[in-house]
C-alpha cells in the first residue's frame, strides 16, 4: 500500500515538473520570437544601446562617437548579437534536455531530440526573420544556436551523470555499511 501511495506521489512530482519546464520552453520560444519579430531598426538600437553599456565600462563611448569608437562599437555589436543567440539557445537547450531527462529515454535519444527541436526553432526563428523588415535571415545564426542547444543540453547530461555517481557511491557506502554491520551479528 505504502508502495502505491510513493509511486502515485512521484508521478505527480513528475507531471509538475513536466508542465513547469514545458512553460519555462514556452516562455523560451516567446522571448525568441518576440526578438526576432522587432524589425531591423529596433533591433540594431537593441544591441547598439547593450554594446555601448559594455564599452561604457571600458572607456568613455558618449555620441558622437570617432571613427575609431564607431569601428569598435560595430566589432563589439557583432559579438554580442551572436552571443545573444548562444545565450538564449543553450538555455532552450538545458531546458528541452531538462525535459528529456524526465522520461525513459536513452542518453543519446535525449540529446538527439533536444537538438532535433532545438534545430527546428532556429530554422524556424530564421525563416521568421525572413518576413520582419530590416532582418535577414542567416545560417551560421542557426549554427550558433545549434552549438547553444548543444551546450546546454551537454551541462544537463554532465550535471546528471554527477548527481548519479554521487548517489551511486552513497548507495554503495550503504550497502557496505549494512554487509559488515550484519557480518558482526
Amino acid at each position: 500500500m505504502e508502495n502505491k501511495k510513493e509511486s502515485k506521489k512521484t508521478n505527480y512530482k513528475l507531471i509538475i515538473i513536466r508542465i513547469i519546464l514545458s512553460i519555462l520552453i514556452l516562455i523560451n520560444f516567446i522571448t525568441i520570437f518576440g526578438f526576432s519579430e522587432q524589425n531591423g531598426e529596433q533591433s540594431t538600437g537593441l544591441s547598439r544601446s547593450i554594446t555601448l553599456s559594455v564599452l561604457n565600462t571600458f572607456d568613455d563611448y558618449n555620441e558622437p562617437l570617432t571613427e575609431m569608437q564607431e569601428a569598435q562599437v560595430l566589432n563589439v555589436e557583432h559579438i554580442i548579437r551572436k552571443l545573444a543567440h548562444f545565450t538564449i539557445y543553450t538555455i532552450l537547450g538545458l531546458l528541452l534536455m531538462s525535459l528529456a531527462e524526465t522520461f525513459d529515454f536513452t542518453n543519446k535519444k535525449r540529446l538527439l531530440l533536444s537538438v532535433l527541436i532545438g534545430f527546428l526553432y532556429a530554422c524556424l526563428d530564421e525563416f521568421h526573420q525572413s518576413f520582419t523588415p530590416g532582418r535577414t535571415p542567416l545560417f551560421t545564426d542557426v549554427l550558433i544556436d545549434m552549438l547553444g542547444v548543444i551546450v546546454g543540453s551537454l551541462i544537463v547530461l554532465i550535471c546528471v551523470k554527477i548527481i548519479q555517481n554521487k548517489r551511486n557511491k552513497k548507495l554503495m557506502k550503504e550497502i557496505k555499511t549494512n554487509v559488515v554491520a550484519n557480518e558482526k551479528t
